[in-house]
């Protein structure tokens, strides 16, 4: 007679516990992002927020002190990374954030790793089997319905939320760009001594533009309010660093392939929060195009499971 593995069903529910609490943490953070970029101006939010992070991390980069050495010849690499993965992908985002809604926000950052598989394909020469080729083809008609659909059912155009639509998709490839640049460095060194190096490419680059924020309007560091600075804790520590670490040890437990399903939770957790709080309202494309990019991010990637880690390396940027 056999018993059941008690221990290891406890470990396997404190991995699922920990994977779904980290998209809980971010699927919530597209509707805090989208308040607190009310409050803080782009550049600034971006800069406080590495700045702040950088500082968090260091305890975890004297841990890892030994491997702190990066040859010279991985310097310009890891810049070129630091701009695409944090600058240029952090600023799209915002932009596009306070923009367009919130849902469509947390549905058209699920083609990420459809990106990143086309990335692969192109540039490293992966190989792809026709059921990726299909799911790619769902995924970008997802997008496209999103973008799209609103055009030709409505008679109102709105050139504001299709610009941040827009610019959703390109921080996207952006983001996808810079960790295909970055992809050498984590084969030979920890994962926290890029993602440092990153966050401070991000402080730096951002420092000007932020620094320019403050003389242009002094005045809004005074008008933010207990709400904003809520907002601002939630996306550094939670989104940023705990959600991050929540998923990494959980993904260590069960593997990527179980831990990426989790990712659909961040669009069902972000309208939950978004009509209520933010009175988005629930469209027919949204609900069309999400499901055809859910279906085509999962056939799109099957067999690919080092591309949905660019999606869970998106969100703690």
């Amino acid at each position: 007679m056999t018993f059941p593995n008690f221990s290891k069903s406890r470990f396997f529910l404190s991995a699922f516990i920990a994977l779904f609490l980290a998209h809980l943490i971010w699927g919530a953070n597209f509707v805090v992002a989208k308040v607190t970029l009310q409050e803080i101006p782009v550049m600034s939010l971006a800069f406080l927020r590495f700045s702040l992070a950088s500082i968090f991390l260091i305890p975890f980069l004297w841990i890892e002190r030994r491997q702190l050495k990066m040859q010279l010849k991985d310097l310009p690499r890891l810049c070129v990374a630091g701009v695409l993965m944090i600058t240029f992908h952090i600023y799209l985002f915002y932009e596009g954030l306070s923009r367009t809604t919130a849902l469509n926000a947390s549905a058209l950052t699920l083609v990420v790793p459809i990106l990143s598989m086309l990335c692969g394909w192109w540039f490293l020469k992966e190989k792809v089997f026709w059921i990726n080729i299909l799911g790619t083809v769902l995924g970008l008609i997802g997008g496209v319905v999103i973008l799209g659909l609103p055009l030709l059912f409505t008679s109102g155009f709105n050139i504001e939320s299709t610009l941040g639509n827009l610019l959703i998709i390109l921080s996207g490839i952006v983001f996808v760009a810079g960790a295909t640049i970055a992809r050498p460095l984590l084969a030979r060194y920890h994962f926290i001594v890029v993602t440092i190096g990153t966050f401070l490419v991000g402080v730096v680059t951002f420092a000007g533009p932020a620094t320019l924020d403050y003389l242009q309007n002094p005045l809004w560091v005074y008008k933010v309010t207990v709400l904003g600075g809520l907002g601002f804790l939630y996306i550094t520590i939670l989104s940023t660093i705990s959600a991050f670490f929540m998923f990494q040890w959980g993904l260590e437990k069960i593997g990527l392939a179980k831990a990426s399903l989790f990712s659909y939770i961040d669009p069902v957790v972000a309208t939950l929060l978004a009509v209520p709080f933010l009175q988005e309202r629930v469209s027919f494309s949204f609900v069309v195009g999400t499901c055809l990019i859910i279906l085509g991010v999962y056939w799109g990637t099957l067999g690919k499971e080092q591309h949905h880690n660019q999606h869970f390396q998106q969100h703690h940027k």
